[in-house]
């Protein structure tokens, strides 16, 4: 069931115009200028940008897998633990922060979750 790092990273390098800068601490992952995501090495955790209604539903459903990080914007953010997730689970959750953040004619060109590279 644990997602290895490698992981996340071939999930975020599935999508169109995603940028990471990498911080003392985290990496954060934008797509044209838009925040999306972060990745705590240390922690072994993602951070994910969500509905508000998603954020809520995750962490009731599975509080050993994910937290609720902050809200902002209208969205709620929710830290995963990559040693409690399936690789689909996570591509699934990445890919939807990745749309929420992502200018519409760009997501409208990438329907559902790449199949990542191995």
């Amino acid at each position: 069931m644990a997602v290895q790092s490698d992981e996340f990273f071939r999930v975020v390098g599935g999508l169109v115009d995603v940028q990471g800068t990498k911080g003392a601490k985290y990496t954060s992952y934008k797509v044209r200028g838009k925040l999306f995501g972060y990745y705590w090495p240390r922690t072994k955790t993602v951070g994910l940008k969500q509905l508000l209604s998603e954020q809520k539903a995750l962490v009731a459903e599975r509080p050993d897998v994910f937290e609720e990080q902050f809200t902002a914007g209208g969205f709620g953010w929710v830290v995963v633990h990559l040693a409690g997730i399936e690789a689909d689970e996570l591509s699934e959750l990445v890919f939807e922060a990745w749309r929420l953040s992502a200018p519409e004619d760009l997501a409208a060109e990438l329907q559902s979750p790449p199949t990542p590279k191995p």
